[in-house]
């Protein structure tokens, strides 16, 4: 295959995006080497440029898309909705997707969150959150809480509050004066082992550095935040449920929330279909978003407790309502396909499909881990990742100036897949439509890019 930005169909596309077009996550100069594709179309599995290309979606368009491209049931869902209600202000007016919804949410989220609010995106999820945990503690007088605790090798988005509970170096170091002092607590990255150790031993010793950060200063903080089970953004870095059981007993003892940051990993993209089924807890928030309208629009929600409901319930003169409000807030064309995509779980048997597509997913990558270059092959679900290093025995990584994941980019691209490594982490997420052929495709052309990119 010729290289994508080469065919003239592309290559006009290309020329009007780049003089107009300042794309995300993106150093813009990169793109006089690799232009952007442009993405005529969607079909399952599959993108097509305007040269009729074809690329294979492993990404799943940024982990937001479940069950393929332009899928019928899907596409009916937002046109019958098209024909009755667009939008419609929130505030003072409702509209059956957005109750039927919320209804739906509350049955399948981890028992007790009963309360649904929308925004629009992930990030705004996690600003909603943190701001009712804050703005609880004031309503019901612990005005000293005003901290928040997250992890090390955390993401939550890049809104300011959203990034001031991540711990992406580059981001703090940029906006560092924009952003919230917030408390550190060591991951419990199961990358970071010791030898012998287990994924759950490694939870185990971790959590002590956060037990003493809740002891000491639980009567000034808000909340502990967390991305249960996968550090996504952070290199796919992956921890065993029992951090989760211990967090959640040592947030109730020490009397300070818990948020489960869902946006990434929730509607079964680690096996069940909320991360926090699998340590059997609830938090006190739940943010999701992505998968939560399989890639079609954009929608947020914080699943909440009537607890945490009833501190803002009073007499408009205690000014006590919670304060936050997007224009789109519940949408409606947006919760339809919501409630679409929570049909197409309920009806399809998505979870045990799942088991058996992560299953092939593990067996076709096994082999990489003998690769003289990848220091770990992990998986949770349906979230694999592959981590490349300069030398496998100490774990030393490249160096990042190299940008060896772009090297597998750029390969993958020719070969008619859609990779986008973290750094130097080349990770699968794809849509639960894949079939086993295409994962052996994908796999073997991930293969072949670190077996390119590692080469002196």
């Amino acid at each position: 295959m010729n290289a994508p930005w080469e065919h003239p169909a592309n290559r006009e596309m290309i020329e009007r995006d780049l003089a107009v077009l300042w794309h995300p996550c993106t150093q813009m100069k990169d793109h006089e080497a690799l232009p952007p594709i442009p993405v005529r179309r969607g079909d399952g599995v599959w993108l097509e440029d305007f040269a009729g290309q074809r690329y294979l979606d492993a990404v799943s368009s940024w982990w937001v898309n479940l069950f393929g491209h332009a899928n019928p049931r899907i596409n009916a869902a937002v046109r019958d909705q098209l024909d009755t209600l667009e939008h419609v202000i929130l505030a003072g007016f409702g509209h059956a997707p957005a109750i039927e919804l919320a209804e739906q949410l509350a049955a399948l989220t981890p028992p007790g969150l009963t309360r649904c609010f929308y925004a629009d995106n992930g990030s705004a999820a996690v600003e909603v959150a943190l701001k009712m945990s804050f703005h609880y503690w004031r309503n019901v007088g612990r005005q000293k809480k005003q901290r928040f605790v997250a992890l090390e090798n955390s993401y939550h988005g890049e809104t300011l509050g959203a990034l001031a509970v991540g711990s992406v170096p580059l981001y703090r170091e940029t906006y560092g004066p924009l952003l919230l002092d917030v408390m550190s607590a060591p991951s419990p990255d199961a990358y970071t082992r010791e030898p012998g150790e287990s994924w759950a031993e490694c939870a185990e010793r971790r959590f002590a550095a956060m037990e003493a950060l809740l002891a000491e200063h639980h009567e000034e903080l808000c909340a502990v935040i967390i991305e249960p089970l996968v550090q996504c953004a952070g290199g796919m870095r992956m921890h065993h449920p029992v951090y989760l059981e211990r967090l959640r007993d040592a947030c109730d003892r020490y009397e300070v929330h818990l948020i489960a940051d869902e946006i990434a990993v929730g509607f079964g993209r680690t096996g069940t279909l909320f991360a926090c089924e699998q340590a059997g807890i609830t938090p006190d928030f739940m943010c999701l978003s992505k998968g939560l309208t399989a890639g079609y629009l954009p929608l947020s929600a914080v699943m909440t407790t009537d607890e945490i409901y009833a501190a803002f319930y009073d007499d408009y003169t205690r000014l006590s309502a919670f304060l936050h409000s997007h224009s789109y807030t519940g949408n409606p064309l947006a919760c339809r396909v919501a409630l679409a995509t929570l049909e197409i779980f309920a009806e399809d048997d998505v979870l045990e499909h799942n088991r058996e597509l992560a299953r092939l997913m593990g067996e076709a990558c096994a082999p990489l881990a003998d690769h003289p270059h990848v220091a770990e092959v992990r998986q949770t679900g349906m979230v694999l990742a592959i981590e490349m290093v300069r030398d496998k025995a100490s774990r030393e990584p490249f160096p990042w100036q190299e940008r060896r994941g772009r090297r597998v980019y750029r390969h993958a691209l020719e070969q008619e897949v859609l990779l986008r490594p973290l750094g130097d982490v080349v990770y699968l997420m794809p849509p639960y439509v894949i079939t086993p052929e295409q994962i052996t495709e994908v796999v073997r052309v991930a293969a072949e890019g670190i077996d390119i990119a590692t080469r002196d």
